[in-house]
């Protein structure tokens, strides 16, 4: 991927330096599946173990701005959402709508969102509530050495894939999934859960589709990434690796065919409209 001397984002916080007691904390998206994994290698209920890790509260670290003399994860990050903003503010006029964007915040270990805390461990998640996406940089090493996931297409993949929970926000599809929360079963929610992953996977793709049509941006190989990073972190892949076997009324995130089916699909479509996984009747 060419991403170096591009703009860098403006809405990147790092909250990586500075003091300050901070606590555990829970996330969403592509990361929060891992306390689900952990939570399996315990025999523990992961609803349970998401709740418990909320309740954690605590102090933030002081922001500083990401510039060109920072470190390079933290530009590749910041350039990554400059280029999300280029697309999505592009698609959004397309749908006389305005793009509201998004905040980065860069941690490292623990730190308090919107949602709750934030834990390394839990990879990274958005949260509606403060329209943030978290990430402590670890995760990419964490995605080579676990995951043996490399490239930086794929570390570009987890970040769309975060900032199209964003686009859900803008568009609605949150809010109607939180109204639903309190009248379905946990094994019905999970369901929903799955399609609203599978869509933030699809948006990810439409995001790469213009990205590539703007800035030419894509070397051999990129998509290839991209599709490994979504199937390193299918939820029949993960469950196997944990407890040696599949549960799918748990899944929450989608199987790797899933996820890469649909990441694939809005990178061949970049139509928004082609991404309705609530009402495909084949996942």
């Amino acid at each position: 991927m060419r991403w170096q001397n591009r703009r860098l984002s403006d809405n990147v916080e790092d909250r990586r330096s500075g003091g300050g007691m901070r606590t555990l904390g829970v996330g969403g998206g592509i990361g929060g599946i891992i306390i689900v994994v952990l939570a399996l290698l315990f025999n523990r209920n992961p609803q349970q173990v998401l709740q418990q890790v909320q309740q954690g509260s605590g102090n933030t670290q002081q922001s500083e701005q990401v510039t060109d003399n920072s470190d390079e994860n933290s530009r590749f990050a910041a350039t990554v959402l400059a280029e999300t903003e280029d697309v999505w503010t592009k698609l959004f006029s397309e749908m006389n709508k305005t793009y509201q964007k998004p905040h980065m915040v860069l941690f490292r270990d623990f730190d308090q969102s919107g949602c709750g805390s934030a834990q390394a461990a839990m990879g990274p998640f958005y949260c509606p509530a403060d329209e943030k996406v978290y990430l402590d940089l670890s995760f990419f090493n964490e995605m080579e050495q676990r995951f043996h996931v490399v490239g930086d297409f794929s570390r570009a993949y987890v970040i769309a894939h975060e900032v199209g929970h964003h686009v859900q926000n803008l568009l609605g599809i949150t809010k109607k999934m939180d109204a639903m929360r309190s009248r379905l079963s946990e094994e019905e929610y999970n369901k929903l859960s799955v399609r609203l992953e599978l869509q933030a996977d699809f948006l990810a793709g439409v995001w790469a589709h213009h990205e590539q049509k703007m800035d030419d941006v894509l070397e051999a190989g990129d998509i290839e990434e991209a599709l490994s990073a979504a199937s390193a972190v299918g939820d029949d892949k993960l469950q196997k690796a944990a407890q040696g076997y599949v549960v799918p009324d748990a899944f929450t995130h989608g199987t790797s065919a899933q996820r890469m089916r649909w990441f694939k699909k809005g990178f061949e479509s970049g139509n928004i409209k082609d991404g309705d996984t609530f009402n495909a009747t084949d996942l």
